[in-house]
C-alpha cells in the first residue's frame, strides 16, 4: 500500500519526468491575492502568471501545495470530524501550462498517471465534462476509451471555472471514482449525486477563455491548463479506504491523539474528536509555520478558533493536561520531510499550541458550565439567545462558532440575530466610552474607520512585499473615494490596507517607507504609523496617476532600509545585555530609538561610562554578532516569559500574548537570568534571522539623556564600517600632521598638551609683571583721590581669574589705598577693586565695583569691604568702569 508521503512523490517525480518545475508550496497566506485570507488551491501562486502580470522561467510546472479552508468563502470547520472527506488542512496535487500545452496533452497525462502509475481500474472511473465542450469528450473517447455513457456532460457551474466576474475562464473535466455499488449515492449530474459511491479525485480546468464585463467571451492566445487532485481523496482511494481519517497519515496523527489522551481511537464515542483533532492539528501547525498566530482578528482570530475546537475536543475526551503540542513530534515525523518548515517552526507550533491551550483549559470549565446553566433553564429544543453566546465569546474567550459546536452535539442552535445585537451594543458602548476620553476630532476618523474596517493584518514578519486592497483613503480629514496626483510634488495621502508587510511605528522601532502600486496610481511611503490601537496608515505622496478605494495594490517596502533597521534592532538588544554585564544588574531599558541610520538606546545608571566599559561592551556585542546565531521568535504569556528570564521593553503595552525574541548562546558554563540564552526579550519589532546579519557594532557616543538616564548612540553594517573607516582616515590625517605613526599619536598629542600648558603658564606669568610693571615696562602710578591714594587700571589679555591676585599684590605694594582692575576680555569686562585694611571703615570694595559694572553694562556685583568682583558685557568701556569707581571714591 502506498503511503501519502509515497502518492505525492509520485506526483510530484511523474510530471517532472514530462517536463514540468516542481515548484515548492506557497505559503498559507497569500502574497498575490488579498482577497483571499489563506490560499486554497493549487492556482493561487500561479495567478498572476494566468493574467499575465508575472513571467517565470519554466511553462510547466507541478506543485504539491498546502491548502487551509477555514474562513471567508470557503469555510469547512463545522464540518470536519463529522464526514469523510471535510479538512481545514489538505494538500492539492496539481500541474500546470502557461500556455504551453493544452487539453491534447492534459488529460493523457491524467488518465496515464491514475492507471498506470497509481494503478487504477479503468472500468472504476468515469469523467465529467462541460456540456458543450466536445473536444475534451472527443479526447477522454479517443485516448482513454472510455464510452460515452462514462463521459458526462454537466451544463452547469460546476464544470466551469473562472477567476473572477472578469479574467481568465475555461471548462473543467472532473475525474470520479466509482467505490461500488455497496455504497449508496449516484454518478455525477443524477439524483443521487450527494451520496458517497462516486468521489471526485482529480479536477482539469481548460483555461481557454477571457470574461469581460460587457458579457464577451473571447479565446486566450495561450490557452493553459491548471489541475487539482486532493492528496488525501486519492490517498483513500488507494489505501482502498473509504474515509480520508483511515489514510495512512491521519490515522497516524490519530494515534498519536488516542496515545496522548488515553482513550480508544475506535470508540464510538471518541472517534469523532480524535479526528478533530487530528485534522485541526495539521491546519494550526502549517499556519504557525507560515507567520500566523492566535489573536483576535483575521487571519489570527481563525487559528485561534481553530486551536480552540481541537482543544475543546480533547478536553471532551477527558483530557486533564495539554494535548496539541505535545503531537508535534508525530507531524513532524510524518509531514516534515515535505515540508521542511514544520522542523524549523517546531519549538514556536509546540509553544503556541501549550499557551493557547493552557489559556483555554483555564476558561473553558466555566464557559461550559455557564453553558450549561443557561440550557437548563431553556425549554427543550429552545435556541440558546444571543446574550449568553455572546456573553461567552466576550468574558471567556468563545468564538460562536465553537459555541455552536457545543450545542450541535445537543441538537440546538444560537439565536445568532441576539448575537449580532449584542455584539453592536457592545461597540456603541466602547465608542461612547471612547469619546469622552478628550482624543482630538482627527482620532474619530480612525476609531470610526477602525470599527467600519477592522483591524490590518500585518505580514512584515515573514516578507517584505505583499498585495493588498485599499480600504480607505484619508486626505486634509475627509474619505474621498479616489485621490489624483498632483503636478510637481505629488499629493500627500494616507492609505489604509487590509494588509500589509509595512512596519508601523512602534517599540521605538521607526515605520516602514516603501511603495504602493495599483492599477491606476502609485503612492510613495514615507512612514506608517498605528491609529485606533491597530490600524496601520501609510503616510506617503501620490506619485503618479490615482489611487481608488477598493482597489488590489502591490505593496513592497525598501528592502535594504528594512535590513537597516532589522540590524539596529536586534543590536540594540545585544547591548542591552552586554550593558548589564559590564556596568550590573540595575542597568534597565528606559527608551530606543531603532532607525535605519542609526540606534539610540536610553538605561537606568547614575554615572558617565569610563572608557574601557564602552570598549567592553562594544567588543561583546560584537563577540555575538560574528557568533551568528540563529535569532528566534517565539509566543508566550507576559508572565511565562518573564519568568523564563525574558526582560520587558520599558513603555511598551503588552496583551495576553507576546513575542519573545531569543539571540546568542552563552559559553558553556556561563549562564544569564534565561540561561545560555543571552538576550531573551518581549518584543514586538522585526529581526535579523541571525546575528551575523548585523555586520559589526560601534558605539559613538555616551551622555546623560536625563537624571538618572545615561543614553548610548551607536551604529551598525554599512554605517559603523563607514563611521571606522572615516575614523582611520582622520587618525591618519592626524598622524601626517604630526609626522607620528598612527601608535604614537596618543604620545606626540599628550607631549603638545604638556607643551602647551607650559607656554600658557609662562604666558600668563610675563602678562602679570606687565600689569604689576614689571619686566621693563613702567607699571601704574596711583594718585589721590579723596583723600587716599587711588590705583586704577583697564588690562587686556588677563585671564579674569588673575585679577584677585593683582588687587592683592597691588595693595601689597601700596601700603595703604584703594585698587580698581577692569580685564577686557574677548568683548566681556571683568571688574576687581581691593581696599587696604586701614580703609576699609571709609570706603568699601563692593560699592566701588557696584559702580565700575553698571557702567560696562552689567548689574551687582559683591564680595568683602576690602575685596569685591563683578563684571558686564560691554568690554569696551572699561575705563568708564574704572572712572566711575573713582568718582565713588571721590564723594
Amino acid at each position: 500500500m502506498a503511503s501519502l508521503n509515497e502518492i505525492r512523490s509520485t506526483f510530484l517525480d511523474y510530471f517532472a519526468k514530462h517536463g514540468h518545475e516542481i515548484v515548492a508550496s506557497s505559503p498559507l497566506v497569500p502574497r498575490n491575492d488579498p482577497t483571499l485570507m489563506f490560499t486554497n488551491a493549487g492556482m493561487v501562486q500561479f495567478k498572476n502568471v494566468f493574467t499575465g502580470l508575472e513571467h517565470r522561467d519554466y511553462v510547466r510546472a507541478v506543485t504539491s501545495q498546502k491548502c487551509v479552508r477555514a474562513g471567508g468563502k470557503h469555510n469547512d470547520l463545522d464540518n470536519v470530524g463529522y464526514t469523510a472527506r471535510h479538512h481545514t488542512f489538505f494538500e492539492m496535487l496539481g500541474n500546470f501550462s502557461f500556455g504551453d500545452y493544452f487539453k491534447e496533452l492534459a488529460i493523457p497525462l491524467a488518465w496515464d498517471l491514475i492507471t498506470k502509475e497509481f494503478g487504477l481500474a479503468k472500468d472504476r472511473l468515469l469523467v465529467t465534462v462541460y456540456h458543450d465542450d466536445d473536444e475534451a469528450a472527443g479526447i477522454w473517447k479517443k485516448y482513454a476509451g472510455l464510452p460515452d455513457e462514462r463521459i458526462i456532460r454537466i451544463a452547469t457551474s460546476d464544470n466551469f471555472w473562472s477567476m473572477g466576474p472578469t479574467g481568465p475562464c475555461g471548462p473543467c473535466s472532473e475525474i470520479f471514482y466509482d467505490h461500488g455499488p455497496q455504497i449508496a449515492g449516484g454518478p455525477p449530474g443524477s439524483p443521487d449525486e450527494d451520496g458517497d459511491r462516486f468521489i471526485e479525485i482529480w479536477n482539469l480546468v481548460f483555461m481557454q477563455f477571457e470574461q469581460f464585463e460587457d458579457g464577451r467571451r473571447e479565446s486566450l492566445p495561450r490557452p493553459s491548463i491548471d489541475t487539482g487532485m486532493g492528496l488525501e481523496r486519492v490517498g483513500a482511494v488507494l489505501q482502498g479506504k473509504h474515509d480520508n481519517y483511515d489514510t495512512d497519515l491521519m490515522r497516524a496523527l490519530i494515534e498519536a491523539s488516542a496515545h496522548a489522551t488515553g482513550i480508544d481511537p475506535d470508540r464510538p464515542d471518541a472517534r469523532v474528536h480524535h479526528r478533530v483533532i487530528a485534522d485541526h492539528l495539521r491546519s494550526t501547525s502549517f499556519l504557525i509555520a507560515d507567520g500566523v498566530l492566535p489573536s483576535n482578528e483575521g487571519r489570527g482570530y481563525v487559528l485561534r478558533r481553530i486551536m480552540r475546537r481541537a482543544m475543546r475536543h480533547a478536553h471532551l475526551l477527558g483530557a486533564d493536561r495539554p494535548v496539541m503540542h505535545r503531537l508535534v513530534p508525530e507531524l513532524v515525523r510524518q509531514m516534515g520531510q515535505a515540508f521542511p518548515e514544520l522542523g524549523r517552526a517546531q519549538a514556536l507550533i509546540a509553544e503556541t499550541l501549550e499557551l493557547e491551550e493552557h489559556r483555554f483549559r483555564r476558561t473553558l470549565d466555566r464557559g461550559l458550565g455557564l453553558l450549561e446553566d443557561e440550557l437548563a433553564a431553556l425549554p427543550a429544543g429552545a435556541p440558546l439567545p444571543g446574550e449568553t453566546a455572546f456573553k461567552l465569546y466576550d468574558t471567556f474567550g468563545f468564538p460562536l462558532d465553537l459555541t455552536q459546536d457545543a450545542l450541535r452535539e445537543k441538537g440546538r442552535t444560537v439565536d445568532t440575530a441576539g448575537f449580532d445585537k449584542a455584539m453592536a451594543e457592545q461597540k456603541a458602548k466602547a465608542r461612547a466610552a471612547w469619546a469622552g476620553s478628550g482624543e482630538a476630532a482627527e482620532e474619530g476618523l480612525w476609531f470610526d474607520l477602525r470599527e467600519e474596517i477592522g483591524a490590518t493584518e500585518f505580514l512584515g514578519y515573514d516578507t517584505e512585499s505583499a498585495e493588498g486592497v485599499v480600504r480607505a483613503i484619508v486626505s486634509g480629514g475627509a474619505r474621498p473615494e479616489r485621490l489624483t496626483s498632483a503636478q510637481g510634488e505629488g499629493t500627500p495621502v494616507l492609505v489604509v490596507m487590509n494588509q500589509t508587510p509595512f512596519y508601523a511605528e512602534s517599540g521605538g522601532q521607526v515605520g516602514d517607507a516603501g511603495l504602493i502600486a495599483t492599477r491606476t496610481g502609485r503612492v510613495r511611503v514615507t512612514d506608517v504609523k498605528k491609529r485606533a490601537g491597530d490600524l496601520f496608515v501609510h503616510l506617503g505622496v501620490i506619485e503618479a496617476g490615482e489611487i481608488v478605494q477598493g482597489e488590489a495594490a502591490e505593496l513592497t517596502v525598501a528592502s535594504a532600509r528594512r535590513a537597516a533597521i532589522r540590524a539596529n534592532h536586534s543590536a540594540t538588544h545585544l547591548l542591552h545585555e552586554a550593558l548589564r554585564g559590564a556596568l550590573g544588574d540595575h542597568v534597565a531599558q528606559r527608551g530606543s530609538l531603532v532607525a535605519p541610520d542609526r540606534l539610540r538606546f536610553d538605561f537606568a545608571h547614575t554615572k558617565a561610562m569610563a572608557p574601557d566599559e564602552i570598549r567592553r561592551v562594544e567588543r561583546e556585542v560584537n563577540a555575538y554578532i560574528r557568533q551568528n546565531a540563529e535569532v528566534v521568535t517565539r509566543i508566550m504569556t507576559p508572565d511565562e516569559a518573564v519568568g523564563q528570564g525574558a526582560r520587558a521593553l520599558f513603555g511598551e503595552k503588552y496583551g495576553d500574548e507576546v513575542r519573545v525574541v531569543s539571540m546568542g548562546a552563552r559559553p558553556e558554563g556561563e549562564a544569564g537570568p534565561a540561561g545560555r540564552t543571552y538576550s531573551l526579550e518581549l518584543c514586538g519589532g522585526t529581526h535579523v534571522a541571525r546575528t551575523g546579519e548585523i555586520g559589526m557594532f560601534v558605539v559613538t557616543a555616551e551622555a546623560a539623556s536625563a537624571a538618572g538616564i545615561r543614553r548610548v548612540e551607536a551604529l551598525t553594517g554599512e554605517a559603523a564600517l563607514e563611521h571606522m573607516s572615516a575614523q582611520g582616515q582622520r587618525l591618519g590625517e592626524a598622524a601626517s600632521a604630526l609626522r607620528a605613526r598612527p601608535e604614537e599619536i596618543g604620545e606626540r598629542v599628550r607631549a603638545l598638551i604638556d607643551e602647551r600648558r607650559a607656554m600658557e603658564a609662562e604666558i600668563a606669568a610675563l602678562k602679570r609683571r606687565i600689569a604689576l610693571g614689571g619686566g621693563g615696562a613702567a607699571g601704574p602710578e596711583a594718585r589721590e583721590v579723596g583723600g587716599v591714594r587711588f590705583l586704577g587700571q583697564v588690562l587686556s589679555g588677563i585671564n579674569p581669574k588673575d585679577l584677585r591676585g593683582l588687587i592683592d599684590e597691588h595693595k601689597s605694594r601700596l601700603g595703604s589705598g584703594v585698587v580698581v582692575l577692569v580685564a577686557d576680555t574677548d568683548g566681556k569686562a571683568a571688574v576687581a577693586a581691593g581696599v587696604t585694611e586701614d580703609l576699609t571703615s571709609r570706603v568699601s570694595a563692593v560699592d566701588l565695583v557696584r559702580a565700575a559694572v553698571e557702567a560696562v553694562g552689567g548689574k551687582g556685583g559683591g564680595g568683602r569691604p576690602d575685596l569685591a568682583q563683578g563684571g558686564g558685557p560691554e568690554g569696551a568701556k572699561a575705563q568708564a568702569a574704572v572712572e566711575a569707581a573713582e568718582r565713588v571714591l571721590a564723594g
